[in-house]
């Protein structure tokens, strides 16, 4: 039996609702899902592998929600896989694994988790952004490997993030100025930081924004010591940043990229690190993820870590619980508070899919 509509001012009930969850999600959504009486199956367990095509395709097929990752490419063939289904709960706050026109051509609400990693993500960004720039994972790896033997004036030099002994400040180019953008900038305040931002679509939020220039991309890429990406992913922003666009960056600036991988030409990367475009590049995400472009491991200038923007323990189990809650939604043909098509629910598509909740 599926959830069911609940009459005017009476609580909704899941009896025996199942949520197809495609890999092991944090346990305060675990938790919220299952104590809504709602059957969770679980596609896959173990945090170091994915879900198989057939396996995802077979768990919609039982289910009348799918709660996924954005390791899933939730396409036409799998919403098209069960009649049945009525919702798709994205725990990320990018929705771009899934195809949203279908899916609301066929009736199925989407739903995704934002604001909630904002400053966790902004706080990521800095973190690689001055590790790049005083070398803090080769200056670790150095002392591990016992070649400290004594202090020197020359040893492990970077770069500095503030106005440093000559008093100039630096700049910091923000392309995309979305929530997460704007917290970054925000945090420039205790650099002493100029703050350039890039946002076609939002120029009216930079210029509203305290200590925020309005530059256009090839100008801010010229003037910033340090660029970090923050823009949405969509087919117009694929490699944004490629070749003459990197070289069109100082040699001394360095690149962050928290947002998507796509958004830079990888290989094209790994020949501005190697020829000296620019001194140096932190990712976080990648463009073939999880495989890194060849080459870009060995260089000596760069942070790479493993898309562990949103991953602290408070944000992750937030995410979990706004999927989740947003899930519960769909079980019962209820708005979702984070849909992200929500003109799906004008449509007979979706009208036909929720008919046969019947009030309790």
């Amino acid at each position: 039996m599926r959830g069911k509509r609940a009459g005017r001012g009476q609580p909704y009930s899941y009896p025996m609702a199942k949520i197809f969850v495609t890999r092991r999600i944090p346990d305060a959504g675990l938790r919220l899902l299952r104590s809504r009486g709602g059957q969770v199956v679980l596609g896959q367990s173990d945090d170091e592998a994915g879900l198989d095509r057939a396996a995802l395709i077979r768990g919609v097929r039982e289910a009348d929600v799918l709660l996924s990752l954005i390791t899933e490419q939730v396409d036409r063939e799998v919403l098209e896989a069960n009649a049945a289904l009525l919702g798709v709960a994205n725990q990320a706050v990018g929705f771009n694994n899934i195809d949203v026109e279908t899916a609301t051509e066929l009736g199925i609400p989407v739903s995704n988790t934002p604001g909630v990693l904002t400053e966790t993500t902004a706080d990521l960004t800095w973190a690689l952004l001055l590790a790049v720039a005083r070398r803090i994972p080769e200056s670790d790896a150095y002392l591990r490997a016992g070649r400290f033997k004594i202090w020197s004036p020359t040893m492990l030099l970077g770069a500095d993030v503030g106005p440093g002994p000559d008093e100039r400040r630096k700049v910091l180019g923000i392309v995309g100025f979305g929530r997460i953008g704007q917290a970054v900038a925000r945090r420039a305040a205790g650099f002493d930081m100029r703050v350039l931002a890039h946002d076609p679509a939002h120029r009216d939020r930079v210029d509203a924004f305290p200590g925020v220039q309005w530059a256009e991309l090839e100008t801010l890429l010229e003037l910033s010591d340090f660029v970090c990406l923050h823009p949405r992913m969509t087919p117009a922003s694929r490699h944004l940043i490629d070749e003459a666009r990197l070289r069109r960056m100082k040699p001394t600036a360095f690149l962050v990229n928290v947002a998507r991988g796509e958004l830079v030409d990888e290989a094209a990367l790994v020949r501005a690190l190697r020829e000296g475009w620019i001194a140096g590049a932190a990712l976080d995400v990648y463009e073939d993820e999880p495989r890194v472009a060849e080459g870009l491991a060995e260089l000596p200038n760069t942070v790479l870590v493993p898309h562990i923007g949103s991953a602290s323990g408070e944000t992750r189990d937030r995410m979990a619980e706004i999927a989740a809650t947003n899930a519960l939604h769909h079980v019962i043909g209820q708005r979702a508070p984070q849909c992200v098509n929500p003109e799906v629910y004008e449509t007979e598509a979706w009208r036909g899919r929720v008919a046969r909740l019947e009030p309790s």
